[in-house]
Formats: C-alpha cells, sequence, structure tokens
C-alpha cells in the first residue's frame, strides 16, 4: 500500500511534509483536507480526532507532527537525501534548527493570523504586534546564525530547510524581511528556489485569497 499524506496544499505544516517527499520522490497519494471532501475530512478525524494535519498514513500506521513524519520516512521509505545527518550532534543541530523556525518564526506569525480571523479589529492589532515582535527577534538571529551558510544547518538541505521554507515565506507575508537582513532574504530566495519548495508554492497559489492578512502580489 503506497503511502497517503492528508492535508492542504495551503498549509504551512503540510508543505513541510511535501519537500521531504519531493526531495527523494517518495510516491505518494495526497488526500485534501476540505469541504470538497467530505470523505476525506471523515477519515482524517477517524485517523486523527485531535483535527490537526498533515497525517501520514503507511498502510495501518498513521504517523503525525511534521518533524516525526519527516524522520520516520528516513527510517521507514529512505531516499538519496537524508535529511538527518548519520553523526547524532549533526543530527542535534538540525533538530534545533527544525524546532526554532516551527516555534520561533511559524507560530509567531500565527500571532497575527489568528488575531484576523477573529474578526476583531483589536485582536488583530494586538495578534500583528506580536507577531511583528516575535518575528524581528527571530530575523536578527537567523541574520547571525546563516552569515556562513547555504541552507540552515550548513553545506546539506535538511529536515531545518524543510521547516524554514514555508515557515519563512508566510513570516515574510506577515512582517517582511527587511533590507536590513539581506542574508536572511536571500536565504529564503533560494528556498523559493528549490525545486520541492517551488512545487509547493506553485500548488497552492490558487487558495492564495484565503490568506487572512490579505496575501501580497509576491512570492
Amino acid at each position: 500500500m503506497s503511502l497517503v499524506l492528508y492535508g492542504h496544499l495551503f498549509s504551512s505544516y503540510t508543505q513541510k511534509v511535501l519537500i521531504a517527499l519531493y526531495e527523494n520522490d517518495t510516491p505518494f497519494e495526497f488526500r485534501g483536507i476540505g469541504p470538497e471532501s467530505p470523505q476525506h475530512v471523515a477519515e482524517w478525524l477517524r485517523r486523527w480526532p485531535l483535527r490537526k494535519f498533515p497525517l501520514l498514513v503507511d498502510g495501518e500506521r498513521g504517523i503525525v507532527e511534521t518533524s516525526i513524519i519527516i524522520e520516520y520516512l528516513q527510517l521507514a521509505h529512505p531516499g538519496p537525501l537524508r535529511l538527518l545527518p548519520d553523526d547524532p550532534m549533526a543530527a542535534l543541530d538540525v533538530r534545533f534548527l527544525d524546532r526554532f523556525f516551527d516555534l520561533h518564526v511559524m507560530n509567531a506569525a500565527q500571532h497575527a493570523v489568528d488575531g484576523a480571523l477573529t474578526g476583531d479589529p483589536i485582536k488583530r492589532r494586538d495578534g500583528q504586534a506580536m507577531a511583528e515582535e516575535k518575528l524581528a527577534r527571530a530575523y536578527g538571529w537567523l541574520e547571525a546564525h546563516l552569515a556562513d551558510k547555504t541552507w540552515a544547518a550548513g553545506t546539506d538541505f535538511t529536515l531545518a530547510d524543510c521547516a524554514a521554507a514555508p515557515a519563512l515565506f508566510y513570516a515574510d507575508w506577515t512582517y517582511r524581511i527587511a533590507d536590513t537582513f539581506p542574508t536572511l532574504r536571500a536565504y529564503r530566495t533560494r528556498l523559493l528556489a528549490r525545486p520541492s519548495f517551488a512545487r509547493a508554492v506553485d500548488d497552492a497559489r490558487v487558495y492564495r485569497p484565503l490568506f487572512p492578512l490579505g496575501a501580497p502580489d509576491r512570492d
């Protein structure tokens, strides 16, 4: 039985896993979660009632949480590109950066998105302010960290870059990365040029009107 991924193409965390699958050309079936596919929604909720996606299904086994999914793929369905290094200390660095992008970039941007979704102008303002405060700190740290690197952890594309690509994509839409962070801006540009992420971005273009802050006319 082939792998099945439940998620939404516009979801940052779904894109994180899609990047890993595309990087190794791993065969899988995508099942979109939305009103147009109630049968997928029902099966997704049956398998994971906590209502979070993506969910990877491998036979009778369901795997959730994006970082765990990507590590599982490397263990159970390895490809030519290893997204987590064999060296334990190097792997620890990659896992840290993966958590940094999820917790300090993507989750920071989510404050603004959640505020906008309430429809309350005060909550929208406060959510945007919190997102900008947190993202400014994250951008500053990343500018220094990336100074001598091609990818997040060095010369190799890893799990950390799978997390970074959608996180920085939507963070920049939420609070644009300023010209005072040229290294970080260049890194985001490299991520956009990576075929795996370019494919994820293109597949999600039709959903841009859903972005509650208003999608800018740019990638």
